[in-house]
């Protein structure tokens, strides 16, 4: 897949993104202070399927899949925790602290 093709792709799914958070916010959440997080988390979720698609082409000169996932795992636990913290701030620091610890052991045990 071609760098544009991807880029096109993923302006395509932002705007869809923004749609679906829009649609929860006003059904289900009704508070617009969420939008922002579901929005996060589910761009989180579009980069971890770039970065598959990424291990699936790999090319030179280019960021790996690797910093490609962890940058998604990122997004996914920011929003996830800016959404918990509507409810309990514990809850945002375990789930950041989790996934923190989750990517260094991953980074550690990570081959070359």
């Amino acid at each position: 897949m071609s760098e544009s093709n991807r880029q096109l792709l993923t302006i395509g799914v932002f705007f869809i993104t923004v749609v679906v958070a829009l649609l929860l916010s006003v059904i289900v959440l009704a508070d617009w202070f969420l939008f922002i997080p579901v929005v996060l988390v589910l761009s989180g979720l579009w980069v971890l399927v770039l970065a598959g698609i990424r291990a699936s082409n790999p090319q030179k000169y280019e960021r790996g899949t690797f910093s490609t996932m962890g940058l998604g795992v990122c997004m996914v636990a920011v929003g996830g925790a800016w959404f918990l913290f509507a409810f309990n701030w514990l809850y945002s620091l375990i789930l950041i602290l989790l996934v923190l610890g989750a990517l260094a052991i991953v980074a550690a045990l990570r081959r070359k």
